[in-house]
């Protein structure tokens, strides 16, 4: 067979990550498409007290999260370090950009062992939330709100000022 005699293969249509508004000026390839361009995600080291912003956790890639095998059963990762993935949605009214939607989930992580816990499904399920502009934080521990709260009106006391008070009141420290 030769070249010009090969079947092409089928061309995949897998998932699509773009910057802009997929439906910006035509209804063709990408209608639909997700874009992730305002959802950043925050990692909480509860023990340390600590939030940074860990852009790849987008893909699990965060410097958490390299090097671990993660697994849904606690016991894989026991005696490790407790973290909160939080999933940051910003969005823009009248006023300015404000934090709309914030979710948690939980992560350990035993970097003896190379194991950590994790439920994927949580993860996806609380970005999509985030995304669609819910507050999920009741979880998470006082202490863990605290660090957030402080984290994200550091950020930016502007868009904290303007976000919804129940964001504020459930991270109020």
């Amino acid at each position: 067979m030769t070249n010009e005699e090969k079947p092409k293969p089928k061309q995949k249509l897998g998932f699509t990550i773009i910057k802009n508004d997929p439906t910006d000026g035509h209804k063709g390839f990408g209608v639909g498409s997700l874009t992730l361009e305002n959802v950043s995600p925050v990692i909480i080291d509860i023990e340390e007290k600590k939030a940074t912003v860990e852009v790849g956790a987008m893909h699990a890639r965060s410097d958490v999260e390299r090097g671990i095998k993660f697994t849904t059963n606690r016991e894989d990762s026991a005696g490790g370090k407790p973290y909160w993935l939080v999933w940051v949605t910003i969005d823009h009214k009248e006023g300015g950009a404000y934090f709309a939607g914030v979710t948690a989930c939980e992560m350990v992580v035993n970097r003896e062992k190379r194991r950590g816990y994790k439920i994927l499904a949580d993860h996806v399920n609380k970005m999509d939330k985030s995304m669609k502009r819910h507050i999920i934080v009741e979880h998470m521990d006082e202490e863990s709100k605290q660090v957030l709260g402080e984290f994200l009106r550091d950020f930016n006391e502007k868009m904290w000022s303007l976000s919804s008070e129940q964001l504020r009141e459930e991270l109020a420290f």
